[in-house]
């Protein structure tokens, strides 16, 4: 492996819907370019950086890869992502680390909902953006038919730079508009071989027609070359491609490509167009970093290499019999491999043994990586996704990858009892590798609870759990933390009396309890007066009744927001003690609550939902039959969609972002945060009612 410089690094995330030819693209770039020895296929699961148990299996990607290709003296890392929305987290990270997009478009199926959203996720982050047309060998493909899907679903500033001869079984080449040459190609070609020639007779009335289309595009960007094209005067293939690189850097034009992969067709000219066509990673603007590890000022990121190192981690991930595995990107300064660098997200110092360049999930070591690069180390001690690399004499962070927040949420137990330290351990390695993937302990309900971006993304993390950790764990609708409260008043005794020979127990209270504010918890008032019950025992009551009250009275759940009055008593000389009178407030509180007309309270969270209009009647009817409360609605900010916000009980949520998916075909999202507590309707508090007395039942 050569030595390169910034200057001569693209640093490139393929990104797409699931099945759009991703993953076999980047395959056919590094095969095609020399860097790797060997063509895969998804279908055979021998693809370059689909290599997990899992992806093989299901055969789509689920983790990012990294592999490179070297062309044309430059180097192109290339970042594999994948396209559901279940593991879009990696997606973001790919994006994050690299410089530029290229995204796929299937040519028989178009654009789809998770080239959409990779789309808006690129243009937020104002990187150039390259399409591809990928698979025009299949059956169905038609390149005019998808070009039309990304001027009326993603962006009126496509332009194609090259158009394909044929589709289907017919595709034999393509025509380069900057070139004015066809690529043809011939079967039993193995690295995307071609014969140049003129344009084909009965092509040259299709590229007169797309060349026209892109000369006046890339004009319009240059008033110097907007007058020449007015002017009549032929501009060269050379400054056509400056004038659109420079209008892609400005998100001005969106160039468009195409090929087969699996045949390696057109690949070569895939290449050529990123190695002219996206900014190196010298061209980017610079980054603003928090200075040291508390993050006091800013500071600038330039990517030259005599300034101090810094780097980021975007992926983590485990291997066995090696550790962890971290991938990052150097943004400013050198590293040298032995190196030893500050970890100034968490205060600690890592020695950079073994730094290496991926291939899929090969590695190659290097003595030295520049700014621009992106390497990997592994058996760093305290490192994670998102941590800075600098030095100790300049330590910096840089801003954290903004990873989804978990949609999907469930109880997680392991199957064996025994296996539950193993679980714990397990979920925490995995989180590490996947920061969308989520775990804590409810100590409420008593549940572990896991979270993700879908069921999906759960069900591959359980398989993971099985095949890495050798724990099988179960999962299941976590319980919503109902509360209980009081409607009306009471007042009764509590009375504890026990004598066993010797000195006995004996606690005597009167209690009234009462409605308090929502939110206002548990109160106690000691209206005690003439020393019926001894000062120092009325504390034992106040325990007693908080005690008693955290067990409820309908379903087992705390009691809150309810005042509790301890009006009179009386007590023994000898046998009333501390104990005896908690015993007592016990008592009051299970003798008087049951007749305050104890209602159930339930969790409410504030939803809201982003869909395209198409769909918005569907969401604010599934809403509506989710006990839910419309609280209105407004054009989305970034204008493609409608924002619903929305009040709904969290027991009428579990699953919702399934739903959602399948009400909006995966083009809507939301978000969720806790609102309050409100009064349960009698119908579906007797059915909690109902659930609670079974479980008890059961234990």
């Amino acid at each position: 492996m050569r030595d390169y410089r910034g200057e001569a690094i693209r640093n490139v995330a393929v990104v797409g819907h699931g099945a759009s030819g991703k993953t076999t693209l980047v395959d056919a770039l590094a095969f095609v370019s020399g860097a790797s020895k060997r063509h895969g296929s998804i279908k055979d699961g021998t693809t370059l950086t689909d290599t997990a148990a899992e992806e093989i299996e299901r055969k789509h990607s689920i983790s990012l890869g990294c592999a490179y290709a070297e062309w044309k003296d430059s180097k192109i890392n290339l970042i594999d992502t994948p396209g559901f929305a279940d593991f879009a987290g990696d997606a973001i990270a790919g994006l994050a680390a690299a410089d530029g997009a290229l995204v796929t478009v299937g040519a028989s199926t178009g654009v789809e909902v998770g080239t959409e959203r990779m789309f808006r996720e690129a243009i937020a982050r104002h990187d150039p953006v390259l399409f591809v047309v990928a698979m025009m060998d299949k059956e169905h493909a038609d390149f005019d038919a998808a070009y039309a899907s990304i001027r009326a679903k993603l962006t009126a500033k496509v332009v194609p730079v090259e158009i394909p001869i044929g589709a289907g079984a017919n595709f034999t080449g393509v025509i380069n508009l900057f070139t004015r040459r066809a690529h043809l190609f011939k079967a039993g070609t193995k690295a995307g071989e071609y014969e140049e020639t003129a344009i084909p007779a009965g092509e040259q009335a299709r590229f007169e027609r797309y060349h026209a289309e892109m000369v006046e595009a890339i004009a319009a960007t240059d008033d110097a070359l907007l007058e020449r094209f007015f002017g009549g005067e032929e501009i060269p293939g050379e400054e056509e491609m400056r004038a659109m690189k420079e209008a892609m850097k400005r998100q001005e034009l969106f160039p468009l490509m195409c090929c087969s992969s699996q045949l390696t067709w057109g690949v070569r000219t895939v290449l050529d167009l990123l190695t002219a066509l996206m900014p190196n990673a010298v061209e980017m603007e610079e980054l603003h970093a928090f200075k040291g590890a508390e993050g006091t000022r800013t500071v600038e990121i330039h990517p030259r290499d005599e300034l101090p190192f810094c780097a980021q981690v975007f992926k983590t991930t485990a291997e066995p019999h090696v550790g962890d595995v971290s991938y990052f990107r150097v943004y400013q300064g050198s590293v040298v491999n032995g190196a030893e660098v500050f970890n100034a997200t968490r205060d600690g110092a890592e020695k950079m043994s073994h730094l290496s360049i991926a291939q899929g999930r090969d590695r190659t070591e290097v003595p030295m990586l520049h700014p621009g690069d992106i390497g990997c180390v592994a058996k760093l001690r305290n490192t994670h996704t998102n941590d800075t690399l600098s030095t100790r004499e300049h330590p910096v962070r840089l801003p954290e990858i903004a990873f989804p927040a978990p949609v999907v949420t469930f109880a997680i137990k392991a199957a064996a009892r025994s296996d539950e330290e193993k679980l714990q351990q397990g979920m925490h390695r995995l989180h590490d590798e996947d920061p969308t993937f989520e775990t804590h302990y409810n100590a409420e309900t008593h549940e572990t609870i896991v979270a993700g971006l879908g069921e999906r993304h759960l069900e591959v993390q359980l398989a993971r759990l099985t095949r890495q950790f050798g724990v099988k764990a179960e999962l299941s609708a976590p319980r919503i933390a109902y509360r209980e409260t009081l409607t009306g008043r009471g007042e009764g005794q509590g009375r504890h009396k026990k004598q066993s020979g010797g000195r006995g127990q004996f606690g005597d209270c009167w209690v009234r309890l009462r409605p308090g504010a929502r939110g206002s918890g548990y109160q106690f008032v000691d209206e005690i007066v003439g020393g019926v019950i001894p000062r120092q025992y009325i504390p034992a009551v106040d325990k007693g009744v908080h005690e008693a009250s955290a067990r409820g009275v309908l379903a087992g759940y705390p009691l809150v927001d309810f005042i509790c009055e301890c009006f009179d008593g009386s007590s023994h000389s000898v046998d009333s003690n501390e104990a005896s009178f908690k015993m007592a407030g016990i008592l009051a509180f299970k003798t008087v609550a049951p007749s305050c007309k104890p209602v159930l309270l339930e969790p409410l969270d504030q939803v809201e939902v982003v869909t395209p209009d198409e769909y918005l009647g569907d969401v604010m009817g599934d809403l509506s039959a989710r006990r839910g409360h419309i609280l209105g609605s407004e054009p989305s900010e970034d204008g493609v969609g409608t924002r619903v916000r929305a009040i709904v009980p969290q027991g009428e949520l579990h699953l919702y972002a399934t739903k959602l998916q399948s009400l909006a075909h995966g083009r809507a999202h939301f978000s969720h945060r806790f609102h309050g507590y409100e009064h349960m309707p009698h119908d579906a508090a007797v059915r909690v009612v109902a659930e609670a007395a079974k479980v008890r039942e059961a234990e």
